[in-house]
């Protein structure tokens, strides 16, 4: 068996990240903390939701900006199943965040999933800090369409870039 010093403990973190927000950015940089490298994989092409607003090069953009900061982290886009991508990234793990009981549920059955796909990656959850607890990317582009201030919800090349495409929608 590997020294822990020995042995690069490698996450994976995906999401549509459409848009990254402060809540992704604080679940990336606390997961950062805790293990050698953050991969933040951007799903291309989302199941559950109808479209993206904007490209996952776009969304590749916002990250490796907002995150240029965080040496062991590392942006990728994916098309794969979740757990394919974790074993090509070498991931022995997998992270999200969670806010409420209903992304619990919705997480617990998608953890049992990817289990039965390969019982060596594991799911870790981080709980979301209190001033993100609300925060969705859903949510902040409803504001955003409305022209709601989003400033301090994301990062500020995103809030440029929502301030023209969700008023232009």
């Amino acid at each position: 068996m590997q020294a822990e010093s020995d042995s690069h403990r490698i996450v994976v973190a995906p999401g549509s990240y459409d848009p990254v927000t402060n809540g992704h950015l604080d679940i990336i940089s606390r997961a950062a903390r805790v293990f050698d490298k953050v991969v933040v994989g951007i799903v291309n092409n989302p199941v559950r939701k109808s479209g993206t607003l904007f490209t996952a090069e776009e969304r590749r953009d916002f990250l490796r900006s907002a995150t240029a900061d965080l040496d062991n982290v590392e942006i990728e886009i994916f098309s794969a199943l979740l757990v394919e991508f974790a074993r090509d990234q070498g991931a022995t793990a997998i992270v999200k965040g969670l806010r409420a009981i209903s992304d619990f549920e919705y997480e617990f059955e998608m953890a049992q999933l990817n289990k039965q796909l390969d019982e060596e990656i594991e799911s870790i959850y981080i709980i979301a800090s209190p001033n993100y607890s609300f925060l969705s990317s859903t949510g902040v582009k409803e504001l955003a369409t409305f022209g709601g201030d989003v400033s301090e919800l994301v990062p500020a090349p995103v809030a440029e870039a929502l301030a023209q495409r969700a008023t232009a929608r």
